[in-house]
């Protein structure tokens, strides 16, 4: 009895569905394209042009990414893998608020991946691909870490954090050629989450 020969596991559509070769390939046309034209024109740029741009209909985009923040977290997802995967390698070596901190400066630098990206971070991290899931971990992670040594205050929560790393990246958009803004404002930010000793005397409520 001849062996049956070996076949790679099938892909996965956004929707749990496996994809035929011919949808594989038009997922991957579309991704290129859209880094190519989200990195020339924005995060808001055109979708049709995206579908243009990799000589697709319009319907087979929608057919894969049911919306433009769907589009943009497969875009980004490898570099949210890789932010994630890096930050639990460096946190290893760091206290846990440090480690938080360089977690938040990151996520900074990835909003900034495209202009405009950083109004709708919040919404594309909450679209469930590896990187947006792997990275939403690693922040509960390290806030939590940072909670437990007493560094962060208590009624912190990740949504607050991902909030402060859109409002930076969308401040540092304004000013580009400003190098230090960024770790300016988000050591600025930052302070806000440290958790205080409650002055000597002070009433209670």
């Amino acid at each position: 009895m001849k062996a049956q020969p070996t076949r790679n596991p099938p892909v996965e559509d956004t929707k749990g569905g496996a994809l035929r070769a011919d949808a594989r390939r038009n997922r991957e046309r579309l991704l290129a394209a859209a880094h190519v034209v989200f990195s020339e024109r924005g995060a808001n740029a055109s979708l049709t042009d995206v579908a243009e741009q990799a000589e697709v209909g319009i319907g087979t985009l929608y057919r894969h990414f049911e919306s433009r923040e769907s589009l943009l977290a497969a875009t980004c997802d490898e570099r949210l893998l890789t932010l994630a995967k890096e930050s639990r390698e460096r946190s290893k070596a760091l206290p846990p608020l440090e480690a938080l901190r360089v977690f938040l400066a990151e996520l900074v630098h990835s909003a900034g991946m495209y202009k405009g990206l950083a109004a709708a971070l919040g919404i594309v991290l909450r679209n469930h691909t590896a990187g947006c899931d792997a990275t939403t971990a690693e922040g509960q992670r390290l806030l939590e870490a940072a909670q437990h040594a007493g560094e962060v205050r208590s009624d912190i929560l990740l949504d607050d954090v991902v909030c402060m790393a859109m409002a930076i990246s969308l401040a540092a958009a304004e000013n580009a050629s400003d190098p230090k803004r960024i770790p300016r404002l988000t050591e600025m930010f930052f302070d806000g989450l440290r958790s205080r000793p409650e002055p000597r005397g002070a009433r209670r409520r």
